[in-house]
């Protein structure tokens, strides 16, 4: 994103960035769903990543809102990339301490007997 709004804007500028965007927007599914698996067991790992799913469109329709609300408040698009920015880093601060070694779980705390 700072690359894209550092560049200067033209069609190729814009479809670089939606061609990035679109190969990219999902690629975190199969790790977020192995990580939802992993720490909460796969019994359950269809209703958990539904929710964390839900929860990401959520998040997502509020920004798309909250860009245009921006945008119709300042007619500027600046202060969403900023924005959206910041969130991007504070997510990857976020996440970066996660431990991704496999759970070493005893067999009762699995629910086997």
């Amino acid at each position: 994103m700072i690359l894209f709004v550092l560049s200067p804007l033209s069609s190729y500028s814009l479809y670089a960035f939606c061609a990035v965007a679109g190969f990219f927007w999902l690629g975190t599914v199969p790790l977020t769903n192995g990580l939802v698996s992993q720490v909460f067991g796969v019994r359950y790992v269809a209703t958990l990543f539904g929710c964390v799913f839900f929860w990401h469109q959520l998040g997502s329709f509020l920004g798309v809102w909250l860009g245009g609300y921006v945008f119709d408040a300042t007619r500027s698009y600046d202060l969403m990339w900023a924005g959206s920015i910041l969130i991007g880093l504070v997510a990857a601060a976020l996440h970066y301490p996660i431990d991704d070694r496999e759970i070493v779980r005893s067999p009762l705390a699995a629910g086997v007997a």
